[in-house]
C-alpha cells in the first residue's frame, strides 16, 4: 500500500488525494441541494466522512486518510456550506436534517452498511447518526470529540479557553458592547443575521478567527482572515446550532444514548492540548463506550491537520482495514 502514500511532511505520511470518480448535486428536499462525491474503490469498504462546524464544508485533504486501493470514500457538504445550496441558509437546517441527508445520501448511492469517520462537528453528528440507525453503522472513528453540551460551548464562548488566549480572546470580546457579553452567542447572533451583509461578514470573519486561533497547537495566534463568503457560512451555521443546542433533546443526550451504540467498535483520536474541544469529554465518551479505545496524542491540538493526530488516523484506517 506504500505506492499511495506522499510525504506531508517529516514526521507523519499521508495518503495523497485521489480524484473522485463520481461527483453528484443532490436534492434531499426543503429547497437543499448537497455537494456528494466518491473516490477510492468503488467496490471497496464504504466510509462517511463528516466535516466539522457546523458549517465547515468537506475539503480534498478528507480523503488522505483512507487507502484508496480499499476505502470507497463518501465526502459531502452538509446543508448551507461548501458547495452545497442554498449558501449559508440555516432555514430546515438543524441536527435531525442532516441525520435524514446522510441515511438518504447512504440509500442513494445503494450502501448496507458504513464505517462513519468525524471529527469535532463531526463527531457530533457521527454519533447522533449512529445512534439513530445503529444498524447501519459498522465502525465510528472520531477524531477531536464535540458532544454538543452547555459546558463546551461556555469553555469556548463563556471565557475558558479565554483564559489561555487573553489577547486573542479580548479582541473577540471586545467587538461586543460590555452589556451584552454575558451572552457572547447571542450577541453574536443578532449581528450574523442582522440581514445586513457587511455586517455579517465583519462579524463573522471574527467569529472564524476565534476558532482558528486555537485549533492547532503550534499557532500564534493570528487565525488569518478567512473569505467572507466562507465566513459567513460558517459563522451563521455555526452560531445557529450552538444556540439551539445542537437541537437536541436535552443536556447530555449523546452520553444518555450510548446503549444503543455499545456494540458498534469506535476509536478516538484525541489531542491531549485540545484547546476547542479539551480531552474530558472524550474520555466521559471513552468511559460509557466499552466497545471504543480512546488514543490520546500527547503533543497535538484540536486541528485534523496536527501531524501526531493525521498519523494517529492513517494507522487507524489502515488498521481497520486489515481487520
Amino acid at each position: 500500500m506504500d505506492k499511495y502514500r506522499g510525504q506531508k511532511n517529516a514526521a507523519h505520511f499521508l495518503y495523497p488525494p485521489v480524484d473522485p470518480f463520481d461527483r453528484r448535486m443532490l436534492e434531499v428536499g426543503d429547497g437543499h441541494v448537497l455537494y456528494v462525491e466518491q473516490s477510492g474503490n468503488p467496490e471497496g469498504q464504504p466510509v462517511v466522512v463528516l466535516h466539522g462546524g457546523p458549517g465547515g464544508g468537506s475539503s480534498p485533504a478528507m480523503r488522505r486518510y483512507f487507502d484508496p486501493a480499499h476505502y470507497r470514500i463518501i465526502l459531502f457538504d452538509q446543508r448551507g456550506c461548501g458547495r452545497s445550496r442554498p449558501h449559508a441558509s440555516v432555514e430546515a437546517n438543524t441536527t435531525w436534517h442532516l441525520v435524514a441527508d446522510t441515511e438518504t445520501i447512504r440509500k442513494t448511492l445503494g450502501i448496507e452498511r458504513w464505517m462513519v469517520f468525524g471529527g469535532s462537528w463531526g463527531a457530533t453528528l457521527a454519533l447522533v447518526y449512529a445512534q439513530t440507525h445503529p444498524d447501519r453503522v459498522t465502525n465510528l472513528i472520531l477524531r477531536g470529540v464535540f458532544m454538543m453540551t452547555q459546558s463546551e460551548l461556555d469553555w469556548f464562548y463563556a471565557g475558558g479557553a479565554g483564559r489561555f488566549w487573553p489577547e486573542i480572546w479580548a479582541r473577540f470580546e471586545g467587538l461586543i458592547p460590555e452589556d451584552e457579553r454575558d451572552d457572547l452567542i447571542a450577541a453574536y447572533h443578532r449581528r450574523l443575521f442582522s440581514g445586513v451583509i457587511a455586517e455579517e461578514v465583519k462579524y463573522a470573519r471574527a467569529w472564524a478567527q476565534w476558532e482558528n486561533a486555537l485549533a492547532s497547537m503550534a499557532s500564534n495566534g493570528a487565525g488569518g482572515e478567512p473569505p467572507g463568503d466562507y465566513a459567513r457560512a460558517f459563522a451563521r451555521l455555526e452560531n445557529h446550532y450552538f444556540i439551539n443546542g445542537g437541537f437536541l433533546e436535552e443536556d447530555g443526550h449523546i452520553l444518555n444514548r450510548m446503549d444503543r451504540i455499545a456494540h458498534i467498535p469506535g476509536v478516538i483520536v484525541q489531542g491531549r492540548y485540545d484547546m476547542i474541544c479539551p480531552p474530558r469529554m472524550a474520555y466521559e465518551l471513552s468511559s460509557a463506550w466499552p466497545n471504543s479505545e480512546i488514543r490520546m496524542i500527547a503533543r497535538a491540538g484540536h486541528a485534523l491537520s496536527e501531524p501526531d493526530i493525521s498519523a494517529e488516523l492513517v494507522q487507524t484506517m489502515d488498521r481497520l482495514a486489515k481487520a
